[in-house]
């Protein structure tokens, strides 16, 4: 049986704590960490050949904890000693190339109806412009639902997620502890991290 909706709801309001949970970030480095460990173990994909070589690049996160940041200001990422082309993991920390981490971009451009004064006051807080919050929200409605990750993945949910509504929706579907939910949801969007 389902989740009751209020209670789906309260999932989702608990989840944008998220954002100010040293632990939770820590977590996602674990998972980035683990990523970018099992591809360096590996021979170039591009090339097939050549050894990996560390060549991570600077980033400077937005919505991130002070307790992390320092562990945010990298994003893994290789470069073969053949082809010398760059390889990067996926990663559940970055949403692709965006500043804001992938936690921001997923949590803070819900519908306003399902945000908690708590969550209003963490947008604020995180200094997002509104013209920010609207252009994740697009992205969210026009983009997101055009990406081969969308396209291959979105028949198996169910309920179906209603696109008009992400990513509310979406997070909607990641039952659970908030901690565990948004984890799972962050591992499930990781392939937008990269480009394809």
């Amino acid at each position: 049986m389902g989740e009751s909706l209020s209670t789906k709801n309260e999932t989702i309001k608990v989840c944008h704590t998220l954002l100010h949970s040293p632990k939770f970030f820590w977590l996602l480095l674990q998972i980035d960490a683990d990523a970018a460990e099992q591809m360096h173990a590996t021979v170039c994909p591009l090339c097939g050949d050549g050894v990996l070589h560390k060549a991570n690049y600077p980033r400077k996160p937005k919505a991130c904890p002070e307790e992390v940041l320092w562990d945010f200001q990298s994003r893994w990422s290789f470069c073969c000693s053949l082809c010398r082309k760059r390889t990067t993991p996926m990663s559940v920390r970055f949403l692709g190339r965006r500043v804001y981490v992938a936690l921001a971009v997923v949590l803070l451009p819900q519908r306003r109806s399902t945000l908690s004064a708590a969550a209003i006051e963490i947008c604020n807080t995180l200094d997002v412009p509104p013209r920010t919050l609207a252009r994740w929200r697009q992205w969210w409605r026009e983009l997101f639902p055009a990406t081969t990750l969308w396209q291959g993945q979105c028949a198996r949910f169910m309920p179906p997620v209603q696109t008009i509504d992400l990513p509310t929706s979406l997070i909607a579907q990641f039952t659970g502890a908030a901690h565990e939910a948004m984890g799972r949801l962050l591992v499930f969007l990781a392939p937008l991290s990269v480009r394809t």
